[in-house]
């Protein structure tokens, strides 16, 4: 399925692109996605292959595709996909791609060097990391993800209460615990060996999608590999395309995403907080009738009063105001949240006109 922009040229939806990244990429038009996952080759640079102490062959990543002559190969590879991402990236839109230590800091310099605005670095901390069979070096239990928007002052997406709420309401933090890809999610070949060797977990496309799109958005997956993003993305109910050189990647990937169900649409709803509530001023409540021009109003102890105006200003002991700068003045205090400080008297007890607000919003909440 296409969707066309202003030129005519379609966006080729829900699908896969097969070839070479950077010539695929150019066929897309500009501004049209709204987020972009990369898990690009990591140049891990192996000359030798890798053996465990009872000598069985270690399923390493030695294929053709990450294979680089030279670090400048590599970097003039790493710019060239990344500046085709920022064209096609929305303004608003936004960019995560992960790496180990072989490849993130050159992509990360890449990113800013192309005006990309680094937002986080996040650490894929894996709670079942393949051990360092040589015992040279610490084994190596992570990978960074780098988050990035169009600008510096760029709009970008982020569902911070979505990520408290998954977080047992406490500030998602910037390191992430998540096993590798095993089990049954792993896709493996017929002899039993391994689809692709750096299939990413579900769990962190999950969360990374729903951090930082919304339901209906665009997400491109540049080097899609064994599908993982496009799957996440068709259950949480964004469209997506996904780009594969391989075509047995990209066959095993179709058929994934084929099997994938979509959530019901009512199970994509994000928590939202406050702040993206609809501002409702106190002069609507007044203008509502849910609190009448001259109701009394008081601080929690009663020791200050208050009485409404028609305007929705308020009085109090010689001065007047917002609620806000009233609250303010009668704490002698610098600022003030005059919702949560002026309560109104019901039912025989004091309650904070923050409690109206949502009767407000009820009210001029459009109608379907």
């Amino acid at each position: 399925m296409g969707v066309g922009d202003r030129r005519g040229v379609k966006l080729p939806l829900d699908g896969i692109l097969v070839g070479d990244c950077i010539e695929r990429l150019a066929e897309l038009p500009r501004a049209s996605i709204d987020l972009v996952f990369a898990d690009p080759p990591y140049n891990l640079q192996l000359a030798n292959e890798l053996y465990r102490p009872d000598n069985s062959r270690v399923d390493a990543v030695d294929d053709h595709w990450d294979k680089f002559a030279s670090f400048a190969a590599y970097d003039a590879f790493t710019r060239a996909w990344l500046a085709a991402c920022r064209r096609l990236l929305k303004p608003d839109g936004s960019l995560w791609v992960i790496g180990s230590y072989h490849n993130i800091f050159r992509v990360g310099t890449a990113l800013q060097d192309l005006g990309f605005w680094v937002l986080n670095d996040v650490i894929w901390r894996k709670t079942n990391p393949m051990p360092n069979f040589r015992g040279r070096r610490f084994t190596n239990a992570h990978e960074t993800l780098i988050w990035a928007s169009t600008a510096p002052k760029a709009r970008y997406t982020f569902n911070y209460e979505s990520m408290k709420a998954l977080n047992d309401e406490l500030q998602m933090r910037s390191d992430w615990l998540f096993p590798i890809c095993s089990g049954a999610e792993r896709l493996k070949q017929d002899c039993g060996r391994k689809t692709h060797p750096t299939q990413k977990p579900e769990a962190l496309l999950h969360r990374i999608i729903l951090a930082s799109s919304e339901a209906g958005d665009v997400v491109l997956d540049p080097f899609l590999g064994s599908g993982t993003t496009a799957v996440v993305a068709k259950r949480l109910g964004r469209r997506f395309i996904g780009i594969e050189q391989d075509e047995l990647y990209a066959k095993a990937a179709a058929a994934r995403i084929e099997a994938a169900d979509p959530l019901d649409p009512s199970s994509l709803k994000l928590a939202k907080g406050k702040r993206a509530e609809p501002r409702i001023p106190f002069g609507a409540l007044v203008e509502l009738g849910l609190i009448l021009p001259g109701t009394a109003l008081y601080d929690p102890a009663a020791r200050h009063e208050a009485r409404v105006r028609a305007d929705g200003s308020i009085a109090c002991a010689g001065a007047e105001g917002s609620i806000h700068k009233i609250g303010a003045r009668v704490q002698g205090a610098l600022a003030c949240n005059g919702w949560t400080f002026w309560h109104y008297e019901a039912d025989g007890a004091l309650k904070p006109i923050d409690a109206l607000r949502e009767a407000a919003r009820q009210k001029l909440e459009p109608q379907a």
